[in-house]
């Protein structure tokens, strides 16, 4: 009985400490959202970058998106079931960010669905870490150009680019009603860890006031 008394006091004492990181992560992510856009890192900025202190950046840079280089991610959104379109822009000094152009459903997910602005562009939007792998049950597969996650480098290499940003863009919200859908982002993230922290260490003291019963029964 101690064992499983500590063993359910230990998992609330790892929620509480999941609610502190939740809590720090949301106050973070509330800060980069408030502050000033920002150049998006180049190239000599790219070795110190890391979710926990760039994810959600707002940022902003100009470029021309590269042709025939589009990749369908998989997606599900408020719009429902269909594909995040990610682009390659390239700048002027010769580096490359993919870019989340945004959301287009599945019965509208042809080029000419998704049409890719000609010329020099400026794109704003918030820097993304690249998410490697897969989703659940579901690696990428890019021998047949499938992908179920935001894999940059993954990416990068089965379009055949070099000096890519570890880092994708997701394209701020845009006023116009055409496709991709962009402003997608979700930003907001749930923290019921304190709840749960709670009650794991209701039940640990249920299960000791329980067990000091008995044996005072005995």
């Amino acid at each position: 009985m101690l064992l499983f008394v500590a063993l359910l006091a230990g998992l609330g004492i790892w929620q509480v400490q999941r609610f502190g990181w939740k809590s720090d992560l949301i106050a973070r992510v509330e800060a980069r959202l408030a502050a000033p856009v920002v150049k998006a890192p180049a190239p000599p900025d790219w070795p110190a970058l890391n979710a926990q202190a760039d994810e959600y950046r707002r940022v902003t840079l100009t470029g021309s998106y590269l042709r025939g280089a589009d990749v369908l991610v998989k997606a599900v959104t408020e719009y429902g079931a269909g594909y995040w379109v990610m682009s390659p822009l390239q700048m002027p000094e010769g580096w490359i960010v993919w870019i989340n152009r945004g959301f287009v459903p599945q019965d509208r997910s042809t080029a000419s669905d998704r049409p890719l602005p000609s010329g020099q562009q400026q794109i704003t939007g918030l820097l993304r870490m690249s998410q490697s792998g897969g989703a659940f049950l579901r690696s990428n597969d890019p021998a047949n150009d499938r992908w179920y996650s935001r894999d940059i480098q993954a990416l990068a290499l089965s379009r055949d680019l070099d000096k890519t940003a570890p880092y994708f863009i997701d394209v701020a919200r845009n006023d116009q009603n055409e496709l991709p859908i962009s402003g997608l982002t979700v930003v907001k993230f749930r923290n019921t860890h304190l709840g749960y922290a709670l009650t794991w260490f209701a039940l640990a003291a249920g299960l000791a006031t329980a067990g000091l019963r008995t044996r005072s029964v005995s």
